[in-house]
């Protein structure tokens, strides 16, 4: 390209006398130059002939995003719940059939109104799971969640209904209905911790 380019100028440049010569350089020099552009082999548009796929639509009901408020809402008056229910139970603990009777009444209220929150929670959140179960992202951190909730929910239910009873007339049973009342709690709270932590 460079050489035709300096023979184009070294004609031009020629005496003027020598037409012929001029011309015969000239046209020679014409048959050299292209007559269109061509692109180097590496710049030329190369048709992309992958496959895309398409992201699925997943679809969940339209009562999807008030059971999620409602399991959300209820969630929020775990905590207040967990820790009157342990001040109420340490005084059931320590004093036995002598604790107050606010500690007595209000352990029990207590107790009914985890028993509601969690019934309400359990129902909303396996609802909501099988709901998603189309939707790939965050299943295993719902399926987490499900499972250690559902724990969380038997250790409360052996607590309340099998050992709270005996735990009024047996210092060991109550001992042992404290110790499957924390363990729940906690359960519970690494439940539901993880799901304002873990986020895909």
């Amino acid at each position: 390209m460079h050489a035709s380019a300096l023979a184009l100028l070294i004609a031009l440049a020629g005496p003027v006398g020598a037409t012929d010569t001029g011309h015969v350089a000239l046209d020679s020099l014409a048959a050299g130059i292209p007559s269109r552009l061509e692109l180097p082999v590496s710049l030329h548009a190369v048709e992309d002939t992958t496959p895309r796929r398409r992201r699925r639509a997943v679809e969940v009901s339209d009562w999807y995003e008030r059971r999620l408020r409602i399991h959300r809402y209820g969630s929020y008056t775990v905590i207040p719940l967990f820790a009157f229910q342990a001040i109420a139970g340490n005084q059931l603990y320590v004093n036995g059939n002598q604790a107050p009777g606010w500690a007595t009444t209000g352990h029990r209220v207590g107790a009914t109104g985890l028993a509601a929150v969690f019934g309400l929670n359990t129902v909303t959140g396996l609802w909501n799971l099988w709901d998603s179960r189309s939707q790939p992202k965050g299943r295993t951190r719902r399926t987490i969640h499900t499972l250690l909730m559902l724990a969380s929910d038997a250790g409360f239910t052996y607590a309340g209904a099998h050992l709270a009873q005996q735990a009024e007339n047996s210092a060991e049973k109550r001992r042992e209905h404290r110790q499957w009342a924390y363990g729940s709690m906690a359960v519970s709270l690494v439940g539901g911790g993880m799901m304002f932590l873990w986020r895909d």
